[in-house]
């Protein structure tokens, strides 16, 4: 850090497995890739290229290059595995991933109906060429999902060799894990954390004070995903405390 300051909690260093910050990158250009990446590299420990962008993203591997060159890990949107796998493409989309040199990959059935057996069937295989995140949840904000459905689900995908279970919000951050106005659905969050060791869980949070909610949650450590390249500064600053919102979360009340 820049200076000196007392009682700043302790955050996990990267390489990090824990309190990590997923990035989704709508549509970056190569030089705003650049611009983003020497301001904020030290605080992204994961870059998304949201839903289908990759397919036309023009100079892809140029733009995977200065990921690469910060060693921050990217992986292409579930909606890309899902537009794979629809079209009876899986082998494909394995051979594209290993093209471009993505070694993370998203399992996600929000768009398209998949047994679950068959998804964690592609976890399975998945995991033999990298990195396995996948997404419980769906995009449809009309279908809701018991908390003891979310357990099952995400349990069983940890089972079948997920590194990570990503809890569905969607870039809006409108459904899954939220109600159409944003709001946090605590019940069910506060249900799956009975069930499912938080470090595992990668929370999509792309609003402000859905972030809040889990920070003061779970604490400075806690995984959130579908955060905005724009947005990343801040959210480290509220992370620590250095930030209006979470300004006294940290401090010790009789040194104030």
């Amino acid at each position: 850090m820049n200076f000196n300051l007392s009682q700043i909690p302790e955050r996990n260093l990267k390489p990090r497995e824990h309190g990590i910050t997923m990035v989704m990158d709508k549509g970056l250009s190569i030089e705003e890739a650049r611009n983003f990446m020497s301001v904020s590299h030290p605080h992204v420990d994961i870059v998304k290229l949201g839903f289908g962008t990759a397919y036309v993203t023009p100079n892809l591997k140029e733009k995977l290059q200065v990921y690469a060159s910060y060693n921050i890990p990217i992986y292409f949107g579930g909606t890309l595995f899902e537009a794979f796998l629809v079209r009876n493409q899986f082998e494909d989309y394995i051979n594209v991933c290993k093209e471009f040199g993505v070694s993370y990959m998203e399992v996600s059935d929000g768009s398209i109906s998949i047994p679950h057996a068959e998804k964690c069937g592609y976890i399975e295989k998945l995991t033999k060429h990298g990195v396995v995140l996948s997404e419980v949840g769906s995009k449809d904000a009309a279908h809701i999902i018991p908390p003891y459905k979310w357990i099952e689900l995400m349990k069983a995908e940890l089972e079948a060799g997920s590194t990570y279970v990503i809890a569905e919000a969607r870039e809006a951050g409108n459904v899954g894990i939220y109600r159409g106005t944003g709001e946090v659905r605590e019940g069910l969050v506060q249900e799956i954390l009975t069930q499912i060791p938080e470090e595992k869980i990668l929370w999509e949070a792309p609003q402000k004070a859905q972030q809040l909610y889990f920070l003061e949650l779970i604490g400075c450590n806690v995984n959130l995903g579908n955060i905005a390249p724009t947005e990343v500064i801040a959210l480290e600053t509220m992370r620590i405390g250095l930030r209006g919102d979470t300004f006294e979360l940290y401090l010790n009340k009789e040194l104030t």
